[in-house]
């Protein structure tokens, strides 16, 4: 089974940009710590902090799944929920 990558573009409310940040950077140290994490970096946008950007590589999709229905992942969907305006993921494999 092929590895997956992920690159998720989070857009923060524009006065909740700390909030939105902390609860980003809960889920760094648990997140890298499950099966089939390759690598899970958060990146914050130098012109725009309300931008934030996931960049994932996971060995497949049943590990990125069981990523999205993680304790942690669904605390973050919970605490962010009306504190963002826009994410868009992109799935993808190597071509």
């Amino acid at each position: 089974m092929s590895n997956v990558t992920v690159v998720a573009k989070i857009t923060a409310k524009s006065d909740a940009v700390a909030t939105v940040k902390a609860e980003l950077l809960k889920m760094l140290a648990p997140t890298r710590q499950e099966q089939g994490c390759i690598e899970y970096r958060l990146h914050q946008d130098n012109d725009n902090p309300a931008v934030f950007i996931f960049y994932e590589n996971w060995e497949s999709p049943a590990c990125l799944e069981a990523h999205m229905n993680s304790a942690h992942f669904q605390a973050y969907v919970a605490a962010v929920g009306d504190l963002i305006t826009d994410k868009v993921v992109h799935k993808m494999t190597e071509a």
